[in-house]
């Protein structure tokens, strides 16, 4: 959420940053500004009729003991009112809060200076590329078709079970995806991120927290019995620990990733894009969570950065690093890395991962501060990526690694997969 005071200092700042996210927020700020200016009139209001009862009040003993019954009565009667009328204030003061509240809660985070303008994916600038691309034959197969040969992942008892979107991982299929997991975890250990387990439902507070709600709320799965979302990624959980928390400095940086299933409904998703493993209702993913001071943060993002890269290295893949536009940005981010891997049997990028600074955005939200050696009490800045997400790695790995003998498992995962080779 947008600090109050960053939109009063420069409203038209705010508003031609919020353009660039392609929001057109002229009519929503100027709706927050008047109800700042209604809010201040009632609180000024509220504090002169507190200052005007608390001056009635000590003149009534004054007026009794001097005998001025009928005076000190309507001192009393003025007080009475003055009492509900100030109910009445506060009644408004409070009504006027929650609608700006509600208001701030609909505002995207503003995009940092070095975000691309642009309105879709095609706008995204490559800001970094690596690895080799893999040489094979034209009729390569897809992860889909390698899935079925080598009965790794079932797609149609997914179907029968659940539903199009939640696939059966099989025998060598399982425990490739299990391999991942593990060597994800303790690369994410080796890089100083303590390992969390969290729930995998949250409340609605924690929606709010982070931003999927009200943004996302027809892409996550609602337990409307018990008012409970299943996580569209361990971040909701994971950033929540340190909500209505004010943290020691000392503390700073909070580095944690976490394994967890994720759900996302994908509405209107459709066409070739989503066959197989590139989109799904329910896959796996391990996120990495940071919450740093202010001046720390874009130094953790670079290093976020280099750690998914890093990872992406040692599993061979071919990968490219996008800045994002705008335009392509989610709704609570100040700026966006996304980490692309081809997939050589489809002939396209697929994103594995995104890494994003959110600024003061989250924290806002969350309150989530710190307490700087000078005893004041900050915002902090949070920062999540993940490390990464396994379906389209897994498309990857199957496409790229395929061999007239079978699929071969790149090197830094034979210790966790216990085979060399899918066959």
């Amino acid at each position: 959420m947008l600090l109050l005071q960053t939109i009063k200092a420069d409203p038209e700042f705010v508003i031609s940053r919020l353009a660039v996210k392609g929001f057109d927020g002229r009519e929503t700020i100027n709706k927050i500004l008047d109800i700042d200016a209604e809010r201040r009139r009632l609180q000024q209001q509220t504090d002169s009729d507190a200052s005007r009862l608390k001056k009635l009040a000590s003149s009534i003993g004054a007026l009794m003991k001097e005998g001025k019954k009928e005076e000190a009565e309507a001192a009393k009667a003025e007080v009475a009112r003055i009492k509900a009328d100030t109910k009445k204030l506060q009644d408004a003061l409070e009504e006027s809060e929650r609608r700006q509240r509600e208001l701030l809660l609909t505002v995207p985070n503003l995009p940092m200076a070095d975000v691309p303008e642009g309105k879709t994916a095609e706008d995204n600038v490559v800001e970094k590329t690596g690895g080799t691309m893999p040489d094979l034959p034209e009729d390569a197969l897809a992860h889909w078709d390698l899935a079925k040969k080598y009965n790794l992942i079932d797609f149609e008892t997914g179907v029968k079970v659940t539903g199009a979107g939640f696939p059966f991982y099989i025998g060598k299929g399982a425990r490739l995806q299990r391999a991942l997991i593990q060597f994800f975890l303790d690369e994410a250990w080796k890089a100083g991120y303590t390992e969390v387990e969290p729930p995998f439902v949250v409340n609605e507070a924690s929606g709010y927290g982070t931003g999927q709600l009200p943004d996302k709320e027809g892409q996550m799965y609602h337990v409307t019995v018990d008012n409970l979302y299943l996580i569209p990624t361990a971040e909701v959980p994971v950033t929540n620990m340190y909500r209505d928390e004010i943290i020691p400095e000392s503390e700073l940086p909070k580095k944690n990733c976490a394994y967890s299933p994720c759900w996302r409904r994908e509405a209107g998703s459709y066409g070739k894009d989503v066959r197989g493993l590139n989109r799904l209702h329910q896959f796996d993913k391990v996120e990495i969570v940071r919450i740093e001071r202010p001046e720390d943060s874009y130094s953790a993002l670079e290093e976020m950065k280099d750690h998914v890269q890093g990872l992406l290295e040692k599993l061979g893949l071919p990968w490219h690093i996008l800045r994002l536009c705008g335009g392509d940005m989610s709704f609570t981010s100040a700026i966006t890395f996304d980490f692309e891997v081809w997939s050589a049997a489809q002939k396209r990028w697929l994103e594995v991962s995104s890494v994003s600074n959110f600024e003061t955005y989250q924290a806002n939200r969350l309150k989530c501060r710190y307490r700087g050696e000078d005893k004041k009490i900050h915002l902090c800045h949070t920062l999540n990526g993940s490390a990464l997400a396994l379906p389209r790695i897994v498309a990857a790995l199957l496409e790229n690694n395929q061999t007239p003998e079978g699929i071969v498992i790149p090197e830094c995962l034979r210790k966790y997969t216990g085979f060399d080779i899918i066959d």
